[in-house]
């Protein structure tokens, strides 16, 4: 299958002339739980030609293809992907923390890497992880029949609050990260294993009884981040030095364009 997407992105490359400087696997794969049938989920960042960003014009900065049965495959400009870096965007910060990398090409990654570690928004991240445990709950964890792999769907944000709310920086992409380094009560943690255990295995864990031990956890987290407030900081906007990284991300990309085939 890696030799399918890379041969897709060269191809992609190709018929929109652009650098590809970063692509990755997100969803399921890159969080560690995927379903036997799970297809591919790439998001790629790229770059233009410098003359495409000099227009008045108005611009679509993603690349989108239709779905099918195995491959998911989109991107974004570098330009809309600095702008939301600067936002603290959590899907982006996912895209750049992604244990399944297919191409990475330059210095850029890297250097969002480094920018988010140091100017990321703990209440922005709380907020959508928050707004995703509590959204999937509603949707697919009431009553005595529950969906039983939609349980990583909501665990992954509650772990993932958890993970900023001891101050533990970006929360990882990968949930066996969050999972083991978390200290959680051993009983939770058996479940947890055991549940994804028998995901990986294959098992297709659709509507079956609630496990009293993760339900438990689960309402008790929601219910208690309902009653706390959740300060909402203000994000101090460095637009000097993402002008600078997008400015000298052209230039390394399309100066070594005769050594990336």
């Amino acid at each position: 299958m890696n030799h399918l997407i890379d041969f897709r992105l060269t191809e992609i490359e190709a018929e929109n002339n652009i650098k590809i400087v970063y692509a990755c696997e997100s969803g399921s794969r890159a969080w560690g739980f995927p379903s036997a049938n799970s297809d591919y989920d790439v998001r790629f960042l790229y770059i233009r030609p410098i003359e495409w960003y000099l227009s008045i014009s108005e611009k679509r900065d993603v690349i989108e293809y239709p779905i099918n049965e195995q491959l998911d495959i989109s991107g974004w400009d570098l330009k809309k992907a600095l702008y939301l870096l600067q936002k603290s965007n959590p899907t982006l910060l996912e895209w750049l923390g992604s244990p399944i990398v297919y191409i990475e090409k330059s210095s850029v990654a890297e250097k969002m890497r480094q920018y988010a570690k140091e100017h990321y928004s703990l209440s922005v991240c709380l907020y959508h992880y928050f707004s995703m445990a509590r959204g999937n709950f509603g949707s697919h964890q009431q009553g005595d029949i529950v969906r039983l792999k939609k349980y990583f769907y909501v665990l992954r944000p509650i772990l993932a609050m958890k993970w900023l709310e001891e101050g533990r920086g970006i929360v990882p992409t990968d949930f066996n990260i969050i999972l083991n380094e978390l200290l959680l009560p051993a009983e939770l943690k058996e479940e947890i294993n055991k549940l994804l255990l028998r995901k990986l295995a294959g098992d297709e864990l659709d509507k079956g009884e609630k496990n009293p031990v993760i339900s438990n956890f689960i309402e008790s987290e929601i219910e208690r981040w309902e009653r706390t407030e959740i300060r909402k900081a203000g994000i101090v906007s460095q637009f000097d030095e993402l002008d600078e990284l997008f400015r000298e991300s052209i230039k390394e990309v399309w100066e070594l364009k005769d050594r990336w085939d």
